[in-house]
């Protein structure tokens, strides 16, 4: 195990009703003017946005609104929400939403105190020194981006798709988890959602670190939380246990309590961002194709992990097969929960893209991530050009 610093000082208020206290919480964590982030239609039509601004009004906290934030969210609006606070003097960012509106709130958060361009942070042409304070109301469960330091963000003009971190200052200051804020979550996005938290916990379990016993066992845990809940979702979108249990299980996924001391992989992640930046596909809807193909490739050549993971999760009984035979009926067997119980789609012909350009894909990925890359097992052109094409 590696030394680590844990640090996550988030405070999750989570339950029935709890959207109604965002205004004496922004309160409490010194904000005077907001910048309230959101979505499209959603929150508007149910009638949370009017919940939410009757709170801060409630405090005698001013805000502002930035809405229209798109998923796969674009450098566009981190732009126009820091040019806002800048003009109205905001000193307090409030995400209302999933993981896209939440990265964008970081991404503006970041980009406010700095003299620079934000996306200077996502090519590491510069490291983030300050930040305005951010915190989350979550309505689709997924990302995980209500208690991590991380945001992703696509640059419109050249398509990359890159991600941030900054643990000490990109964390919310408060998340507010409601499940049944989740309940009217079309089925799409419910399991697209669970897809993701799902593999923001393989890609921290693919570690080839010794002695990290309890990081493989909540990785382990969490996924069979997941597993016995989703049915339950989604054959009853409004079943509250099943809603909380999965909302909880995407926090824990990505706040970095499952990898303590573990180094993470984000091999996966990478291959699948070049699919959604190049064909704006749902991003936790491209990672039920990708990691599948991926864990194929590993089974045959790094299959450690995947074998460990059929047995402890997917139950596959080791006796007289080897080890890739047993890592390959593990993914068959994850292929069928994401395809049977999730309605995802497994290939990418399934996800309407029948022709990938493989080519590019892979060019942009190693332009993005360097040549080779990966912790799990080093990539290169040739190996990520094998991983899209098994995703066929």
């Amino acid at each position: 195990m590696n030394n680590f610093t844990f640090y996550s000082p988030t405070e999750f208020v989570f339950g029935k009703e709890t959207d109604n206290n965002v205004g004496s919480l922004c309160r409490r964590y010194g904000a005077k003017r907001v910048l309230v982030v959101y979505g499209g239609q959603s929150a508007k039509k149910s009638g949370l946005l009017d919940r939410v601004f009757a709170s801060l009004k409630a405090e005698g906290l001013d805000y502002v609104e930035l809405g229209g934030i798109q998923p796969n969210p674009t450098d566009g609006k981190v732009y126009e929400g820091i040019e806002l606070v800048r003009k109205e003097n905001a000193d307090f960012v409030l995400a209302v939403g999933g993981g896209s509106v939440i990265d964008t709130a970081k991404a503006i958060c970041a980009g406010v105190p700095y003299d620079g361009d934000f996306w200077d942070f996502f090519i590491c042409k510069a490291t983030i020194q300050a930040a305005l304070p951010v915190a989350v109301v979550l309505t689709i469960p997924a990302a995980g981006s209500e208690g991590s330091g991380n945001a992703v963000i696509t640059r419109e003009a050249t398509l990359q798709k890159l991600g941030i971190k900054a643990k000490m200052l990109l964390r919310p200051k408060f998340a507010v988890m409601n499940p049944e804020l989740t309940f009217t979550l079309p089925a799409w996005q419910t399991a697209s959602g669970i897809a993701d938290m799902m593999a923001h916990i393989l890609e921290r379990y693919l570690s080839n670190n010794a002695d990290i016993f309890i990081g493989e066992r909540l990785c382990e845990g969490t996924l069979l939380a997941i597993m016995d809940a989703a049915p339950r979702v989604m054959a009853n979108p409004c079943d509250y246990g099943a809603r909380a249990n999965i909302m909880w299980s995407g926090m824990v996924a990505h706040n970095d309590t499952c990898s303590c001391g573990m180094d993470e992989d984000w091999s996966c992640h990478a291959i699948e961002h070049e699919l959604s930046a190049l064909y704006n596909v749902t991003h936790g809807a491209g990672l039920a194709v990708m990691f599948p193909a991926f864990l194929t490739y590993m089974a045959k050549h790094h299959p450690a992990k995947v074998r460990q993971l059929a047995v402890r999760v997917f139950g596959v009984s080791p006796e007289g097969k080897t080890d890739e035979q047993i890592a390959l009926e593990g993914v068959a067997r994850m292929k069928a929960f994401f395809k049977d119980v999730l309605q995802l789609p497994v290939t990418l012909g399934e996800l309407g893209i029948e022709n990938p350009d493989i080519a590019t894909l892979v060019c942009k990925l190693h332009e993005n991530k360097g040549n080779p890359f990966g912790f799990y097992y080093s990539l290169t052109p040739e190996i990520t050009e094998e991983i899209y094409r098994l995703a066929m």
